[in-house]
């Protein structure tokens, strides 16, 4: 079946989105995304307040576009890692590049909550995919480790994080240690925090990324 064609008007409203976006972009990279605001944006664009609600109707629709777009961005590169079979260390090199393309995308979705915001269902589910992504190959990444007691016989009661995988306890812990250690140094790096400390951060991230491909937890 032949694919409909794009009106006009259709391509139009889509490319005065996508400008919308790209301006927001730039305030978050300058404000946060607490500082976000769609006058300032309309202003840049040579439109009018009213003008620009009729392609997003508040400042939360925008946001939640925007963190649609980061997320669906990491899932889709998340998955074609693990599909072409990179293991953990692959994984978390795909995590660093995506989060140091784009610090402030970053920092929208993995940083501090926007106060008063709350992300709809849809964007929950495509979070859920990059989680299934992390344990598909934590999964494929060892020999199973016994589940000893503690915090990993917890995970076999916890894990409605883990949506509907069927990972056993221990792949949990692994793959529960990689996205906080990899989150861990990449948030600290990105805020600067490792500024004026003496050590290669890069190095770090390489050091914790060879202690979780070895298994260790």
């Amino acid at each position: 079946m032949a694919e409909q064609a794009v009106s006009p008007r259709e391509r139009y409203r889509s490319q005065v989105r996508s400008d919308i976006k790209a301006r927001a972009w730039e305030q978050i990279a300058k404000s946060g995304a607490t500082g976000l605001s769609l006058n300032a944006v309309a202003k840049e664009l040579g439109m009018s307040g009213p003008a620009l609600y009729r392609y997003f109707g508040s400042r939360d629709e925008l946001i939640t576009e925007l963190i649609r777009d980061a997320y669906r961005g990491l899932a889709d590169t998340f998955r074609a890692a693990a599909d072409s079979g990179a293991g953990v260390d692959g994984l978390a090199h795909t995590l660093r590049r995506w989060a140091l393309d784009d610090p402030q995308r970053y920092f929208l979705v993995y940083g501090t909550p926007v106060p008063g915001y709350h992300a709809p269902d849809d964007i929950t589910a495509i979070a859920q995919e990059i989680m299934t992504a992390l344990l598909d190959v934590c999964a494929a990444a060892a020999p199973e480790a016994p589940v000893s007691a503690g915090f990993t016989a917890h995970l076999a009661q916890h894990r409605a994080w883990a949506g509907d995988h069927s990972a056993s306890p221990a792949v949990l812990r692994r793959a529960l240690a990689f996205w906080t250690r990899m989150h861990g140094v990449l948030s600290l790096e990105l805020a600067g925090q490792f500024t004026g400390m003496g050590f290669d951060a890069e190095r770090l991230f390489e050091a914790e990324v060879a202690e979780l491909a070895g298994g260790g937890s």
